[in-house]
Parts: structure tokens; C-alpha cells; sequence
């Protein structure tokens, strides 16, 4: 048995702009403080697809995934949380999951994206793909 307040040593909150990111944010901190845990604010700067419009979405740039980041660690700090940021580029699931691995993480946390709307819908999620390739526990904040 591992004693309980070794058992999320090492959390990952993969975060971007939307409200359920933020949302989930609460539980993160609850979690990370519960368990004595080291935080890792991960977000994903996404390649855009060819075919896509050449706009830049918010999380295309690094710029913005910088100041997300950044915001991300500011509003931990101030609920007493120290975490470490880590900036990729990719595939957003495949990213968390492989840093997951890198990081032998204990846990990630992740907002819900309104899944199930429709089975295409819940097939491409992000979430649902870290489910599914996630080498560690998946906690999903509604």
C-alpha cells in the first residue's frame, strides 16, 4: 500500500483558454495541497492543420500559451501553490500523456469539454484521448 500522501506525488493539469480549464482549476489546487504534491502546468501550442484558415487561434501561439502559462502559475501561487510550467508543441493528447510518461506523473486533472454531445464529438476529444493513452490515473473535473 502506498501511503496516502505519496500517492499523487506528481500531478499534471494540462490547461488552455476555455472556462472548463479554468474551472478545474479549484480541484487542482485542493488535490495538490492534499496530497503534498509537485504541480506541472502544461499547455500545448498546436500546430495548425493545413487546410485550416491561416488566423492564428489562441492556442496556436506561443505568446499566448506563454501568457496563459504564466497567468496559470501567478493564480496557483496566490492559493499558497508553487508549480512548474512546461511548454510544448504538438498534438495536444499525445503531448500530456508523453509528458505524463517523462514525468512518471501520479495523476492528471483536466477540465470536461461538454463530452458525449455526439459520438464523433467524444471519439476526437482531447480528454477522451488522454483516457485512453494516459499511462497514469485521468481525474476528470466536470
Amino acid at each position: 500500500y502506498r501511503r496516502l500522501d505519496k500517492m499523487f506525488n506528481i500531478v499534471i493539469f494540462p490547461i488552455d483558454q476555455t472556462r472548463e480549464s479554468r474551472d478545474a482549476a479549484e480541484t487542482v489546487a485542493n488535490v495538490v495541497q492534499t496530497y503534498n504534491s509537485k504541480l506541472f502546468l502544461l499547455s500545448v501550442v498546436e500546430e495548425a492543420t493545413t487546410g485550416e484558415s491561416q488566423e492564428a487561434t489562441p492556442m496556436t501561439s506561443e505568446e499566448n500559451v506563454e501568457k496563459l502559462l504564466q497567468g496559470a502559475k501567478a493564480m496557483f501561487s496566490q492559493k499558497g501553490v508553487q508549480a512548474e510550467v512546461i511548454e510544448k508543441k504538438g498534438v495536444p493528447a499525445f503531448i500530456i500523456c508523453d509528458v505524463a510518461d517523462e514525468l512518471k506523473a501520479d495523476l492528471i486533472v483536466m477540465g470536461c469539454r461538454g463530452l458525449g454531445l455526439t459520438e464523433e464529438g467524444l471519439a476526437e476529444s482531447v480528454t477522451n484521448r488522454v483516457i485512453n493513452l494516459s499511462p497514469c490515473p485521468v481525474l476528470i473535473v466536470p
